[in-house]
C-alpha cells in the first residue's frame, strides 16, 4: 500500500504547493543524502574492494591486482589452461559475458605473474598465456566492432579504416576491463568503441571533401595540377580553381566562405563556422547553410555521373 502525503496529493491534483526556503533546504539535504546511500550501496555489490590497477612498464602490459592473486589457491583458481585448451567457434556469435569476464580475470593474473616473473622461461610462459586470452577476448567479442562502425558511421567510406582502428581499440579496452565490477564487457567494450568513433568522425570531418573524392571523379579524370602526395592515398581536389572570381558554378558569397574555410588559412580546422560567420558578419547558422550548398554544387559537378 502506497501513502501519499499532502505534498503528493497536492501535486497530483494539479494545485501549488509551497514551502518555506528552511523546508526547501531540508528537502535537498535529503534528496542528496539519500542519493549518496543509493550509490555507496550500488558500488558495494557492484565491486569488490582491494583491486588495484599496476602501470605498465616498458616490457610488460599494465594489469588489475585483485587481493584474490596472493591465495594458495590463485594459481589453480586461475590457471589459463583449463580456457586455452578449448576450441571456440567465433563466427556464432558473442562470446558469453561470463566466458569473457573468466577470460578478463585469468588475463589479470597472467600479467600479475608475468610482472612477478624471475626466469626467462617463466616470463615467457605467462606472456603466451597472456596473449593467448586476450586474443581470444578480442576474437569472440570482435562483432561488437562491426556493429558499432555500422550503426555509428554507415554512411562513410573510411569504413575499413574505421575498422581497423577500432580493432586497436577493442584490443585496449579489454586490457582496461575491469572483470571484478558488476558490469557486462560487452556494455563496456561497446561504449569505448563508440567514443573512439566519434573522436575519429570528427577527424574524417575535417578532413572534408578534398580526401573522400576518388580519381574518377574529378572533372576530366585526372588532375589539372600535380599535387603533393596525400598521407592518406587519396587524391585531392583543386578547389582554388572553383573559388575564381571568373569561374561561374559557385556565387560569391559562396566562394568567400569556402575560402575563409579550407583554403586562406594554415589550420582549417580551426576556422569554425562562428569564427568565418563573425568575420564576415554572418549568424553560424547561415555559414553553415550556405557551406553546404556550396559543397553540394562542388559534389554534383565532380559527380562520375554527371
Amino acid at each position: 500500500m502506497v501513502v501519499l502525503d499532502d505534498f503528493d496529493l497536492d501535486c497530483l491534483q494539479g494545485r501549488k504547493y509551497t514551502m518555506s526556503q528552511s523546508e526547501a533546504n531540508v528537502v535537498v539535504s535529503d534528496f542528496f543524502k539519500t542519493a549518496h546511500s543509493a550509490r555507496e550501496t550500488l558500488m558495494s555489490q557492484v565491486s569488490e574492494p582491494g583491486t588495484k590497477r599496476t602501470s605498465r612498464t616498458a616490457t610488460l602490459p599494465g594489469y588489475l591486482r585483485h587481493p584474490s592473486f596472493a591465495s594458495r589457491t590463485a594459481k589453480q583458481e586461475f590457471d589459463p589452461t583449463a580456457l586455452t585448451t578449448n576450441p571456440i567457434d567465433y563466427d556464432s556469435g558473442y562470446m558469453p559475458d561470463e566466458i569473457t569476464r573468466d577470460h578478463a580475470k585469468r588475463m589479470h593474473y597472467a600479467a600479475h605473474r608475468m610482472h612477478a616473473s624471475r626466469t626467462p622461461a617463466e616470463l615467457a610462459r605467462w606472456t603466451a598465456a597472456y596473449h593467448t586470452l586476450r586474443d581470444r577476448i578480442v576474437l569472440g567479442n570482435r562483432k561488437l566492432i562491426y556493429r558499432a562502425v555500422r550503426r555509428r558511421m554507415a554512411a562513410s567510406n573510411r569504413a575499413e579504416d574505421l575498422i581497423g582502428d577500432c580493432h586497436i581499440v577493442l584490443i585496449q579496452a579489454v586490457a582496461a576491463f575491469n572483470p571484478w565490477l558488476g558490469i557486462r564487457f560487452s556494455t563496456y567494450a561497446y561504449t569505448c568503441l563508440v567514443r573512439a568513433l566519434s573522436r575519429m568522425s570528427q577527424r574524417v570531418g575535417t578532413d572534408w571533401l578534398t580526401r573522400s573524392i576518388p580519381l574518377d571523379a574529378l572533372p576530366d579524370g585526372e588532375p589539372r595540377h600535380r599535387l603533393p602526395a596525400d598521407p592518406n592515398g587519396a587524391v585531392q581536389i583543386p578547389i582554388e580553381e572553383y573559388l575564381r572570381e571568373d569561374h561561374p558554378l559557385l556565387n560569391e558569397r559562396e566562394k568567400l566562405i569556402l575560402a575563409h574555410r579550407y583554403t586562406m588559412h594554415d589550420d582549417p580546422a580551426e576556422q569554425t563556422l562562428e569564427k568565418v560567420g563573425k568575420a564576415l558578419g554572418l549568424s553560424k547558422e547561415r555559414v553553415r547553410q550556405v557551406q553546404a550548398s556550396a559543397l553540394d554544387k562542388l559534389r554534383k559537378e565532380l559527380s562520375p555521373t554527371k
